[in-house]
């Protein structure tokens, strides 16, 4: 049995299907520009469009940084560091964002502010400060810590492969050079361990841009939300949808693009690079 033989490469290729989206996204806006109602559910829409941009990079950030963390861990060489990773990575990634987001919503959130006015009782009992209450805790915020608990899981395992990726070789000719664990980590781990994570933590960036849609069921006034409660208040249900998913359309394909882009430059940079390297190193 014989497989197909896959294209050798791609780099003269003409992105068609760029083309096919741009005409067709400059078409459904023209549309919307001359169309009142489209107009009309547009302009309300597009007001989530910051609390979904804020949303997506807050946590992203966040998931980024706790899971480079658990990453670090998880390749320790303590035993109990590795295994309060590997719970961590396993438990969360077996719960649905939607459950997670509920839990802490309306599980975490309580418990964290009877903690925090555990810990604050002299200062509350003294008068400094007054008690916390569940509702202070804003829902945008219960709902950017559920997306970073979450993605935190996933983003962990991406770096974990990453690291393991660089080559052994190099890792032990650095230490026998007498380097630093945190020098061999700066100097030789990472710059070849992000070309490998760059990639698939792109795609998770994408992919919370679309989860963050999740945050309306906590009544935050995102892009999703907004077009809930507009089309629940005029059963405009087919116009509203349709523009909410073009928006989210224009978010996603541009956020894609400027990755790779950035993904781009970086094997350019790597290429040139390997390229440099028998002049910099010339045989004895």
């Amino acid at each position: 049995m014989s497989f197909q033989k896959l294209p050798a490469g791609n780099a003269g290729e003409r992105p068609w299907w760029l083309y096919a989206f741009l005409a067709l996204a400059g078409a459904a806006g023209i549309a919307i520009a001359a169309n009142g109602l489209y107009a009309e559910v547009f302009a309300i829409v597009a007001k989530g469009i910051g609390v979904t941009v804020f949303v997506t990079l807050v946590a992203f950030a966040l998931a980024t940084a706790i899971g480079m963390v658990i990453a670090l861990m998880g390749l320790s060489g303590h035993v109990a560091l590795r295994q309060i990773a590997r719970f961590y990575v396993e438990i969360i990634r077996g719960i649905p964002i939607l459950v997670l987001l509920f839990y802490v919503a309306f599980v975490g959130a309580p418990a964290m502010v009877a903690f925090a006015n555990f810990v604050m009782t002299p200062l509350i009992d003294a008068g400094v400060m007054d008690k916390i209450v569940v509702r202070d805790f804003s829902l945008m915020w219960r709902a950017i810590i559920a997306l970073t608990i979450g993605y935190a899981a996933f983003i962990a395992e991406i770096f974990r492969a990453g690291i393991q990726a660089v080559d052994e070789g190099q890792i032990e000719a650095a230490q026998a050079l007498g380097l630093t664990r945190f020098q061999r980590f700066r100097l030789i781990i990472f710059p070849q361990a992000i070309r490998t994570i760059f990639p698939p933590l792109s795609n998770d960036f994408v992919s919370m841009v679309k989860d963050s849609s999740l945050v309306s069921v906590l009544g935050v006034a995102d892009i999703t939300q907004m077009g809930k409660v507009y089309a629940a208040s005029s059963f405009r249900f087919f116009e509203t949808y349709s523009i909410v998913a073009y928006i989210y359309l224009l978010l996603t394909i541009g956020l894609s693009l400027i990755l790779r882009g950035i993904e781009r430059r970086m094997r350019q940079k790597a290429r040139l690079a390997r390229d440099a390297s028998p002049a910099a190193f010339p045989p004895a």
